[in-house]
């Protein structure tokens, strides 16, 4: 019984297709076939451009196929020269093991959380670690000629400035991890970004011929905004998966800025939503965009996808009270202001009340004599009440739980102050 005939036009309609070898539509459909996606572990952390291939594997995944999760600890000591123009440093074992560990953990939540929790989970150093290289060059290197390397586009690309031979071999590292696979699991699949596509094809030209047997390769596009920036970049730098590099409120604030038009897009490649739950979702957006609802409703996904419902029920409440002044920050819990906390600037006070004074001055540079006019301007709020003319205190009392003043500066700027016990 084919594990799912239609999985290439979800794939196709959801943007998720770039490229594919010949015949895997026929491959699929007399399923169920073993799937892989590799990760570099170069990093602590993927970024959110590394879901664009993940989503592939989890579509692979939840369409009744088995999918293997590759990380690189073997390949990442030599390093990918695909897509850069010069050498890569160089990473330890000590940081590549550790980096390895952190990304299992990433992939291992968010494919749990896409009910895929069945998709193995593989390091790359089992076996390249302990090649030895006569046995890698009569078993691998033979099957491939200099003129075939050379014909790669990642090879092509630093001729001009030059490739030293650890990068050169790098996709046949690559293919050898396909040739390993599907040895040891029956993998006949290997999917990537777009800028894989060249090893993807070595490891099916191995598979085919060391392995005598049917192998394929799959790509997702590689993409950008609509604006043309590229995706997964803003000014503070990468959107990390890592909570510990890039919050759960920043992670979250990054879908909510999505531009108006890749609503559709970008529900369609990073959400589990059906066509009828996003077309209904494009239209609400086509009548109401300044409600931006449609970016909210990515954003709880994605950040539910990622990091769980309950970071993103408190990513979604901080993203509020920053930007509603009408929010009531008495309906705020604790565990949204110590969130808050991380993320606006924050002072911690002690005492029976607090002065507004300092904590205009520590959390936004300012003197006390442009906090006092700020004040008698009616300009300043805390906890939504604007302040009196010469109201420069504020009592515990009114302070949220007897701990928590948010103070608000005009209309945009708030921070946050902490009356310790």
């Amino acid at each position: 019984m084919p594990a799912r005939p239609d999985l290439l036009t979800e794939l196709a309609w959801r943007g998720l297709l770039y490229q594919q070898t010949d015949g895997l539509g026929a491959h699929l459909d007399a399923g169920p076939v073993t799937g892989y996606c590799g990760y570099d572990p170069t990093a602590p952390s993927l970024h959110i451009g590394n879901l664009v291939p993940t989503m592939v594997l989890v579509h692979l995944a939840r369409s009744g196929n088995r999918a293997v999760a590759l990380v690189g600890g073997g390949t990442a000591m030599i390093g990918d020269p695909s897509g850069k123009s010069t050498e890569r440093p160089l990473s330890s074992v000590e940081d590549i093991d550790a980096n390895a560990g952190r990304i299992h953990v990433q992939l291992s939540r968010l494919f749990a959380a896409a009910g895929t929790a069945g998709v193995e989970m593989r390091n790359n150093a089992e076996w390249l670690r302990e090649a030895r290289a006569i046995d890698f060059m009569r078993d691998v290197g033979k099957h491939f000629s200099v003129n075939y390397m050379l014909a790669k586009d990642s090879v092509q690309s630093r001729l001009e400035t030059g490739i030293s031979y650890t990068e050169f071999s790098y996709m046949l590292l690559q293919a050898f991890d396909f040739l390993q696979l599907h040895r040891s699991a029956g993998v006949t699949l290997q999917v990537g970004g777009s800028d894989q596509w060249g090893n993807i094809t070595a490891g099916v030209e191995l598979v085919r011929r060391a392995g005598a047997a049917e192998a394929h390769g799959l790509t997702a596009p590689l993409i950008t905004t609509a604006s043309g920036k590229k995706f997964g970049k803003t000014e503070s730098g990468a959107v990390w998966l890592d909570p510990e590099l890039t919050s759960p409120y920043r992670f979250y604030q990054f879908w909510v800025n999505t531009e108006d038009a890749d609503v559709g897009r970008y529900a369609r490649m990073f959400t589990l939503m059906g066509p009828s739950e996003i077309e209904a979702l494009e239209r609400a957006h086509a009548s109401a965009p300044h409600e931006r609802a449609a970016q909210k409703t990515i954003a709880r996904a994605v950040t539910t996808l990622l990091h769980g419902a309950e970071a993103a029920r408190v990513a979604e409440e901080v993203s509020r009270i920053i930007f509603d002044r009408k929010a009531d920050p008495r309906a705020i819990d604790d565990e949204v202001f110590v969130t808050l906390a991380a993320e606006i600037p924050s002072v911690r006070l002690t005492g029976t009340e607090a002065n507004v004074l300092d904590v205009l001055e520590q959390a936004f540079a300012l003197s006390r004599a442009a906090g006092r006019k700020l004040i008698q301007q009616g300009a300043v709020t805390v906890n939504g009440e604007k302040l009196s003319a010469e109201a420069w205190t504020v009592p515990r009392e009114r302070a949220v739980r007897g701990r928590w003043l948010l103070v608000r500066k005009g209309g945009r700027d708030v921070a946050l102050a902490e009356l310790a016990g």
